[in-house]
């Protein structure tokens, strides 16, 4: 008996012991991470790098071994990985004792005066382990600004071209809030990045390229930098009241410019003035009963250039919306629809388009101008010396001196090059052809003549 006691023990002690040394398989095991996204707030001015570290541990009663530990760029990742004092890019077969933890620590070399460097660098960690799959996400700053995340304006706010403007999140500029942005500014979102007015944004960009206001995404390297669709655009929303964008440039947005709700005062919702709009995926300009006056703007290459629904008041004047399908844009809808409903039924419309091209190549659409009527109430749309592109005349509309279905001759289109100067050649049909419309400069700052000037946003000198 007694030797049987000291077997069963001995027995017992052992068993316990294989069951503690062995690996936990359940993919139902639990395993913590001390953090899910590592961030670099630290802003490079000169070439440098910081540390950053997370711990995984292993809440349970077994080891557990994980299968693997990645860094996902791998060696051409800004980021660097090192575990429990060993560096490397991809680790396997690691183990963790039963309620014990490893150690990575991550660190990032910047280097912010690489030309093609993006303002923000991200990158993560894959961590895989009884058919699970866990990520830790990296991001750095990576060229020195002034970064912005989830930015609420709290009182009105001047921004100057000291450094460029990041931002993360969000920007929201509330209701009795105005933000000036000074000539010269360069303001980049980020993927997530909305700049969502119900206050007042006023832009003071100048004619010359460096003094223009630039918003684009803040992926600066080649190919993402022309992708559109890179931020989700600008959009004003029911307060916003006395909104003017002065030589704006707006690129490779969702939506440009998303606008509803007419104005809460006797002034447009949104002024636009010697503005760029450019590759934007879904519109890029779509309002939705709201007010806008627009004066030598350039719409291109855009899901749906200008799309006015559900009413509104809006004038355009010497005004270029042209697309071209790309290896970006499918061309697929009109470069111009203008509507008077909606879901909630039809609004009254005034609409007056003078002096403007209206153009599209190399897609499905045959009517360049579509325009939409239901209902009986206030319909107002006027077209006033134009060329377009256009089979069927849109109803409905009244119409001076339309020029139809010649071609503008644009200087020169690149599509495979994705190069596009839209000024006009010699011999166009658009040269001389505006009425005198009180506009003296044009797109580039360049003086109009008094009488016959050109249509579009660019006058031939």
């Amino acid at each position: 008996m007694k030797y049987t006691g000291i077997l069963t023990i001995s027995l017992l002690l052992f068993l316990f012991s294989c069951k503690k040394d062995a690996f936990i398989t359940s993919p139902d095991a639990r395993l913590t991470l001390s953090s899910d996204t590592l961030k670099y707030d630290t802003v490079f001015v000169s070439t440098g790098s910081t540390y950053r570290s997370f711990t995984i541990i292993n809440d349970n009663k077994q080891r557990l071994r994980l299968s693997s530990l990645k860094l996902t760029g791998g060696t051409a990742s800004v980021f660097k990985m090192n575990v429990d004092g060993v560096p490397g890019t991809t680790f396997s077969n690691l183990e963790i004792e039963a309620n014990d933890s490893l150690f990575v620590f991550v660190q990032v070399n910047v280097n912010p005066n690489a030309a093609s460097l993006p303002f923000v660098l991200r990158d993560s960690i894959e961590i895989s382990y009884n058919g699970n799959t866990r990520q830790v996400q990296l991001e750095a700053w990576g060229k020195n600004a002034h970064f912005l995340r989830d930015k609420v304006l709290l009182s009105n706010e001047t921004w100057n071209n000291d450094l460029p403007y990041v931002i993360l999140g969000s920007l929201y500029v509330p209701d009795g809030i105005t933000l000036t942005i000074n000539k010269g500014c360069r303001v980049y979102m980020h993927a997530d990045a909305p700049v969502i007015v119900d206050g007042t944004l006023q832009v003071n960009g100048l004619k010359d390229t460096a003094d223009r206001v630039y918003f684009t995404g803040d992926r600066m390297d080649v190919p993402y930098n022309s992708y559109p669709a890179s931020w989700p655009g600008l959009f004003f929303l029911d307060n916003a009241k006395d909104n003017v964008l002065n030589y704006a440039v707006i690129k490779n947005a969702y939506q440009a410019i998303g606008i509803r709700s007419p104005s809460t005062n006797s002034n447009p919702k949104l002024i636009l003035n010697e503005c760029i709009i450019d590759n934007a995926w879904d519109a890029g300009i779509i309002s939705l009963n709201s007010s806008i006056r627009a004066r030598n703007c350039l719409v291109s290459n855009c899901g749906k250039n200008l799309y006015l629904i559900q009413g509104g008041q809006y004038q355009f004047t010497h005004c270029t919306v042209v697309t071209y399908a790309n290896r970006y844009i499918e061309h697929k809808e009109p470069v111009l629809t203008v509507s008077n409903t909606g879901s909630t039924g039809s609004h009254p419309l005034d609409a007056v388009f003078r002096n403007c091209i209206f153009w599209g190549e190399n897609g499905i659409v045959t009517d360049e101008v579509v325009v939409q009527k239901e209902g009986s109430g206030s319909f107002q749309v006027n077209f006033d010396y134009n060329l377009w592109k256009v089979q069927t005349a849109p109803a409905n509309c009244t119409f001076t001196q339309v020029i139809n279905n010649q071609s503008p001759l644009f200087d020169s289109v690149s599509t495979a090059d994705n190069f596009y100067n839209f000024r006009l050649k010699n011999g166009s049909p658009a040269l001389n052809k505006g009425v005198n419309a009180a506009v003296i400069t044009d797109l580039d700052g360049r003086p109009r003549p008094v009488g016959l000037p050109d249509l579009g946003c660019f006058e031939q000198q």
